[in-house]
């Protein structure tokens, strides 16, 4: 627990949402915040008392603020101004399904150290040309249950080198995960030694994935007229994606810098929604038509994005004029912030799709349960991903009323469900290439380039306020095909526009 006199980052709200209003009930807050923006000699003036603060980003003038303060400094604004809420900043994640993780060694000797001739050093190749995968992630358990084993990332050759105890291992599971151009593999009760060279298959860009599947031969104007923000770690430039603009809303960096920030997850998921290229040389997403803005709140080379930098950037989708907003992140708290800037863009008309998590049957998170967003479940089809890939474990009940569809393993559900989409083994692009990837957050843009194909040209030129919004989501909903899981795991169901 921090001291008294140790600072901690807070954002400052007024009363109700992100901004203070005109009305006399938010006079006092306003006030406190306008006169934030040009705080001197690091002390805020309220009411002859001085409170140390250190003002670091604003959302607008009238408008939530990024500061640093001492917890005795925020109980005092707390007391001086009793309208503003001071809340402690929370931090989210991409809404990846995740990796498997190995959380012990094998056996050791009583020094502590692993037995002499235990390292393996296994090879990882191309199965077209036998070229090294460079940078894949390699996971091996000796104890699947038990999570024992060892991991490890192939070098320049493609090598790994993993202790594993002895010279020759026969492993329970065996997980491999590329950094692009490639299928993921996994392998079961198998044996390993230096001499193991394991081949992956290249990504066909002409491949049936997922994606692919529901949403076959997207035409060129799929979705023209609406304007998709992507809130997430950055949009690289990639001959399949056109991007109109966007910001960077991380505090202290470049804002005109809303480029990938080295995580890719940004530019996969703008590729599900948007991607304009022709396979099998590109590869194309569910609403090529649509204007695509990117809104960067990770930092660089960052896992993780403030309630703040997310809730400036919502705010600044909605000042452009974003029909509909993409968040493909999550797992964090509950949080006053983002309730605030979600809340604000449906009122102006702005929609905030967001995915549910990536937890294993645990429920939907935040921000996605909250009522004003539609959240968004994953689930898979048999057949869209190779067998030796390792989505093959996301297969698991409850299938849909086609027996080849299944909710995935690693998906939140909940009653706060809206909507369910495509989400394992799903092919987009990435800085440089094309890789495969499995989440709700694939789920998530595949439901938001769906979502655009269903607003009608009376929808989107209608006021920009709640009704609007509220129109988005009953057109939405209204296109959505239940696939036979049941309301906790899918909502209404897949979103099918055509």
């Amino acid at each position: 627990m921090a001291k008294a006199t140790e600072t901690e980052q807070y954002v400052v709200l007024p009363p109700r949402g992100l901004r203070a209003g005109t009305s006399a009930g938010d006079a006092q807050a306003r006030e406190v915040l306008v006169g934030a923006e040009s705080v001197t000699g690091g002390r805020l003036s309220i009411d002859g008392s001085q409170v140390p603060v250190k003002v670091i980003d604003s959302i607008a003038s009238n408008g939530a603020k990024l500061v640093e303060l001492s917890p005795a400094s925020a109980l005092a604004l707390r007391f001086l101004r009793p309208g503003l809420r001071v809340v402690p900043v929370v931090y989210y994640t991409p809404a990846v399904a995740p990796i498997p993780q190995v959380e012990s060694r094998p056996v050791t000797t009583t020094s502590g150290r692993t037995a002499a001739g235990d390292t393996i050093t296994m090879k990882v190749v191309s199965k077209k040309d036998k070229s090294p995968v460079v940078g894949a992630i390699v996971v091996a358990f000796v104890d699947f249950a038990g999570r024992t084993g060892a991991q490890g990332v192939t070098d320049g050759a493609g090598q790994v080198s993993l202790a594993l105890g002895a010279a020759s291992v026969q492993l329970q599971r065996l997980y491999i995960y590329p950094v692009d151009g490639y299928w993921s593999l996994i392998k079961k009760n198998v044996t390993v030694s230096s001499a193991s060279v394991l081949t992956l298959a290249p990504l066909d860009l002409a491949y049936t994935d997922g994606v692919r599947y529901f949403y076959p031969s997207s035409p060129d104007d799929a979705g023209a007229g609406v304007t998709v923000g992507v809130v997430d770690t950055g949009v690289a430039a990639h001959p399949d994606l056109v991007i109109a603009g966007g910001a960077n809303t991380v505090p202290g960096e470049d804002p005109t810098d809303f480029g990938d920030n080295g995580v890719h997850h940004g530019t996969h998921v703008a590729g599900i929604i948007a991607a304009r290229g022709t396979p099998p040389t590109g590869i194309r997403g569910v609403a090529p038509g649509v204007s695509l803005r990117a809104y960067r709140v990770f930092g660089q080379g960052s896992g993780s994005a403030s309630s703040f930098a997310i809730a400036k950037a919502i705010d600044q989708a909605v000042t452009d004029k974003c029909d509909l907003i993409n968040m493909s992140l999550g797992g964090g708290q509950a949080d006053p912030v983002l309730t605030a800037a979600v809340e604000d863009a449906r009122a102006a008309g702005s929609l905030c799709i967001i995915a549910a998590g990536n937890d294993g049957r645990k429920p939907v998170s935040f921000p996605a349960y909250d009522d004003r967003a539609l959240a968004v479940s994953a689930m898979g089809r048999k057949g869209t991903f190779p067998t030796s890939a390792t989505e093959a474990g996301d297969v698991a009940a409850p299938y849909g009323t086609d027996k080849k569809n299944f909710l995935a393993d690693f998906s939140n559900v909940g009653p706060q469900l809206d909507l369910v989409g495509p989400g394992v083994g799903i092919m987009s692009t990435v800085p440089g290439g094309y890789e495969e990837i499995s989440g709700t957050s694939m789920a998530c843009p595949a439901v938001t380039g769906a979502a655009a194909r269903s607003l009608t040209p009376k929808i989107l030129k209608m006021k920009r306020a709640a009704a609007r919004s509220d129109a988005m989501v009953t057109a939405v909903v209204a296109t959505a095909k239940p696939l036979g899981f049941g309301p906790t795991f899918e909502g209404h169901g897949v979103p099918r526009p055509d």
